[in-house]
């Protein structure tokens, strides 16, 4: 579990010590200058970080209390290729520090050695920046060619956060670096479908690891007589509700699971059918008929032992994928991440570096300060974190007056940023605290 100390000291590192190599690496500092790499990055990533929507004036106001005078005109012309490339750099290096909370107190997650979400998130960007990343491309001549994918994986468990890992927009989630991260024996992956292989499968549960995922509608499967099966099919010869069956997947690599599934009420199966066809429509597609039918089914599929995960509670735990898209959520509404006022690419694109940096700052503080509660407030918590922004800044040269602002925020953080109970719709936290509701 990290202490306050450790995290004083990570970002003092990353916001000074590397600022500064990085500067230098660069050439975006090749003389002396008033504004240095650590004054640069500091000025960003504290500006946006307090207000996601700061202008420049704003952002020479965060240097005034960092001790540095510089007009917005001046702090405008800094923004460059190389200024970009430093902090990316910078990024990158606070992104390699591993801040791990205390455990927060649900039962089910206790039993792993780590419960990892992986997912994406994309951020579209002006098409002057496509040959630095690249985009998917579009209907539209304008605002497709560029695009930068996040790939992030966090521990739902210890709240440590792998990432984001920069990709260009174009490149597809099988392709991401977190699928070659190793999974600690013991842990368990959940991932959505477009990390969905079979081979990446078998490395995890080869290393000792599990796995939980929706299954992929073209998938073959083997039930134990080595009989081979459609997956809708298998669903449709069964009369019960739930199914809890032994099978093996694909017709290469025969991997072991438990094909988990579920019927759903003939409402939301409706339900799920109406959005497939309009999104195919949106598309210029039609939905298969197989998709069709399997949206009357829950359908999951995993390696963990029914010793060690029921039916019951792998449908609950399931839905913790979706902490992840809060994570997502918190960096684009409250970090403005995909948002900026200007025009210029080289000065949106040092943006979204400054603050995805600041996200990654925001997150340490929220993990040593109320991760370990599960009914904690991320959205409360980053709020009351911009209150203490300016202290932070000022206090960045001396480890011990950062610590000192770090643990008045962790007491703030700790009073009031909780979420109330729900009894209609209950938060994750409530279903996997109290099992005994409907998955």
């Amino acid at each position: 579990m990290a202490t306050i100390p450790q995290v004083a000291e990570a970002m003092q590192t990353a916001l000074a010590t590397t600022a500064i190599q990085a500067a230098r690496e660069t050439r975006f500092v090749q003389r002396e200058s008033k504004m240095g790499g650590a004054e640069f990055v500091q000025t960003l990533t504290y500006g946006w970080l307090e207000n996601s929507q700061a202008t420049l004036e704003e952002l020479c106001q965060t240097a005034a209390a960092l001790g540095l005078t510089i007009t917005p005109q001046g702090l405008d012309q800094r923004f460059s290729a190389s200024a970009a490339e430093c902090l990316r750099k910078v990024l990158e290096a606070a992104v390699d520090k591993v801040i791990a909370a205390e455990p927060v107190a649900i039962p089910v997650l206790q039993r792993f050695k780590g419960v990892y979400l992986d997912d994406s998130s994309t951020v579209t960007l002006p098409d002057d920046l496509a040959n630095v990343w690249s985009g998917c491309g579009g209907s539209t001549e304008k605002g497709t060619s560029a695009a930068l994918k996040l790939q992030v994986r966090l521990d739902y468990a210890q709240g440590t956060l792998c990432g984001p890992f920069l990709q260009p927009g174009r490149t597809p989630d099988r392709r991401s670096p977190l699928q070659q991260m190793p999974v600690v024996a013991g842990s368990l992956r959940i991932a959505d479908l477009g990390y969905w292989n079979l081979a990446v499968l078998q490395q995890i549960a080869d290393h000792g690891g599990y796995w939980l995922s929706r299954v992929q509608v073209q998938t073959t499967v083997y039930d134990r007589k080595g009989k081979k099966w459609e997956l809708v099919e298998l669903l449709q010869t069964m009369a019960q509700t739930e199914l809890d069956k032994h099978v093996t997947l694909g017709i290469q690599h025969r991997q072991p699971a438990r094909l988990l599934a579920r019927r759903l009420p003939q409402e939301v199966a409706e339900k799920r059918r109406r959005r497939l066809r309009e999104d195919a429509r949106s598309r210029g597609q039609t939905v298969s008929k197989r998709r069709l039918a399997l949206a009357d089914w829950n359908i999951f599929v995993t390696n963990v032992p029914v010793a060690l995960l029921t039916l019951h509670e792998a449908l609950v735990l399931s839905r913790a994928r979706w902490q992840i898209e809060l994570i997502f959520k918190l960096w684009k509404s409250h970090g403005c991440i995909d948002e900026w006022r200007t025009q210029k690419p080289w000065r949106i694109l040092c943006e979204v570096y400054a603050k995805l940096t600041a996200m990654v700052v925001q997150h340490w503080i929220l993990l040593i300060s109320c991760w370990r509660y599960p009914d904690r407030s991320l959205f409360k918590a980053a709020k009351a974190v911009r209150k203490h922004v300016m202290g932070l800044a000022c206090a960045t040269h001396s480890i011990q007056r950062l610590c000192v602002v770090i643990e008045t925020i962790q007491r703030c953080l700790t009073a009031g940023c909780r979420i109330n109970k729900r009894k209609a719709q209950p938060h994750t936290y409530q279903l996997l605290l109290d099992l005994s509701y409907c998955a």
